[in-house]
């Protein structure tokens, strides 16, 4: 690996990032072309999944492409879906050397698309900056692979991990920049989803406001009974941005007529008799064709994915504030014996926000 190559692989998956949330259930991925180690044409997947960055980049190069170097962030597909394959694009540019940082888990590509680049004479590079592009493409992975989407677990809590007091009041333990960070957050994910308490107690929108994302996240809402205000916020804009619901399969008729008749799509999940099974949660979701999903509680549904190991990211967000046992706690009982059973996270990142504190943790991969 040359200096060269990971410096336009970083800059390829840079360009991917910019896609996170806007283009499922297609992956995220970047694409810079360069000739003679200047950029000629850049590109990443588009909103709704296309056009797909090799073909944007080879767009902008025109001309430039013959003969030069794609570093692509994924392995370019090889099987015809709404687009044709993008090895064809880039042997058609007359791209000499393609540079990735590794196969494509989809069994529609799985090597396929390097393969075909080397039987029409291109150069292949695998293995630059692997391990950055397993954390970028972690949700597109885990849905090929497992059948579930990504989940970052937002916290956001007074000093002593409360999320509201005794009474149920809650906003607002963090302050504006804090929740603007959020509204970022929200945007690089395909969905954003809490619990039927939290809906209840808040009346969010869950949307992203005052980004311009040409693209909502999809807002999911975990409610065994579909005990929801029908009049709620999240009901009079269920025709305009998406909202599904995840619910028992014995919910009552009536209110499953009642909230497709608004519009929501309903998603029957199993359940264990007291709770919705976190595990089969996902699973929809991923059949669905997500990849990323960004859970803001509360603390039942946190537990529960933490007590099912499907936690991938952890982003907290600590105020300077004190509010005691009596306070409602963010995360719900998990009924641990010992900290061998509870999973680790690694410390990403920490840093100010305003007046409160934001940490990052990941699980190792």
């Amino acid at each position: 690996m040359n200096r060269q190559d990971t410096r336009f692989m970083a800059m390829a998956l840079a360009l991917g990032r910019r896609g996170q949330g806007q283009c499922w259930p297609n992956p995220s991925v970047g694409c810079v072309i360069v000739r003679n180690g200047r950029v000629v044409g850049r590109g990443w997947t588009q909103p709704g999944g296309r056009p797909h960055a090799e073909t944007e980049a080879i767009r902008r190069a025109g001309d430039l492409a013959q003969g030069a170097t794609a570093y692509v962030s994924l392995e370019p597909c090889a099987h015809h879906g709404r687009t044709p394959p993008c090895c064809d694009a880039l042997i058609a540019a007359g791209i000499a050397r393609v540079v990735a940082p590794f196969e494509d888990s989809d069994a529609r590509v799985a090597g396929q698309g390097f393969g075909k680049l080397r039987d029409h004479g291109t150069e292949v590079t695998v293995g630059v900056l692997a391990g950055q592009a397993a954390r970028d493409h972690a949700g597109f992975f885990l849905r090929t692979e497992q059948g579930r989407p990504m989940v970052t677990l937002k916290l956001a809590g007074s000093f002593d991990g409360r999320i509201a007091t005794a009474t149920g009041q809650s906003q607002w333990i963090t302050g504006p920049e804090a929740r603007r960070v959020v509204h970022g957050l929200r945007a690089r994910h395909d969905a954003v989803m809490v619990g039927a308490g939290t809906a209840r107690a808040d009346d969010p929108e869950l949307t992203v406001r005052d980004m311009g994302v040409p693209r909502q996240p999809v807002r999911i809402v975990v409610s065994r009974h579909l005990d929801l205000p029908l009049l709620g916020k999240l009901a009079r804009s269920a025709r305009q941005t998406p909202l599904w619901i995840c619910h028992g399969e014995t919910a009552d008729p009536e209110r499953v007529k009642a909230w497709d008749g608004l519009g929501a799509t309903l998603l029957p999940c199993a359940s264990d008799g007291m709770q919705l099974d976190a595990g089969d949660i996902l699973q929809h979701l991923g059949r669905a064709g997500l990849t990323r999903v960004f859970c803001e509680g509360g603390g039942s549904l946190a537990a529960s994915l933490l007590a099912g190991d499907l936690v991938d990211e952890l982003v907290g967000f600590t105020a300077g504030l004190v509010i005691g046992a009596e306070g409602l706690p963010s995360v719900g009982a998990l009924g641990l014996d010992g900290l061998d059973s509870a999973t680790r996270f690694e410390l990403v990142e920490t840093r100010r926000v305003g007046a409160d504190v934001l940490h990052r943790w990941r699980r190792a991969l």
